[in-house]
């Protein structure tokens, strides 16, 4: 798991960590084009990775098909897993539910036996919402209250975590840990 703040340089970490990597690649993208300033940043994100070097596959929802249909490859990226939360966010309000952080535990869950179900090396990137202010909208406080959970049980899982702040890698946790 990467972790870090907006812009830390998390995701070139990511990118980078996965390109040292022998065999295939894919970068699984959850982020959809909602408006002309992310469509710009996709595009970006997307210059960034050598089509030589990386497959993409969209996927806002279903991280855990995509990292079952993703067996061919060594190295599986998600990028990342605060806009999944956000997507799964918007999907329950569209069907005038409310997501819940106990089922956030269980999609996180369900998230981690995907990934444990892979031969290759999985990098999941995530953000930290939950450094700055409180949101002062209950909406804001849910999806921050969703990412923090999911972070915490996701890193519980995951054989390395490394947080990047300003650009620089800081390990959190390695393989060699007590969970």
């Amino acid at each position: 798991m990467v972790t870090g703040g907006s812009r830390s340089g998390k995701s070139d970490y990511a990118r980078l960590r996965g390109e040292s990597l022998a065999g295939p690649r894919v970068f699984v993208a959850t982020c959809p084009v909602v408006d002309e300033e992310t469509a710009e940043r996709i595009r970006r994100h997307q210059r960034e990775r050598s089509p030589l070097l990386w497959d993409t596959v969209e996927e806002p929802l279903d991280l855990e098909r995509a990292i079952g249909d993703s067996g061919k490859y060594n190295v599986i990226l998600i990028d990342c897993l605060t806009l999944w939360i956000n997507n799964l966010l918007f999907q329950a309000e569209q069907a005038g539910e409310t997501m819940a952080e106990d089922a956030m535990i269980s999609r996180a869950g369900g998230l981690l036996s995907a990934c444990s179900a892979v031969n290759g090396t999985m990098i999941l990137v995530t953000n930290e919402v939950g450094w700055g202010i409180v949101p002062e909208n209950p909406m804001a406080r849910l999806y921050r209250d969703l990412v923090g959970r999911c972070n915490r049980t996701v890193a519980a899982g995951a054989d390395e975590v490394i947080l990047v702040a300003s650009g620089i890698p800081l390990v959190l946790k390695d393989s060699g840990d007590c969970e």
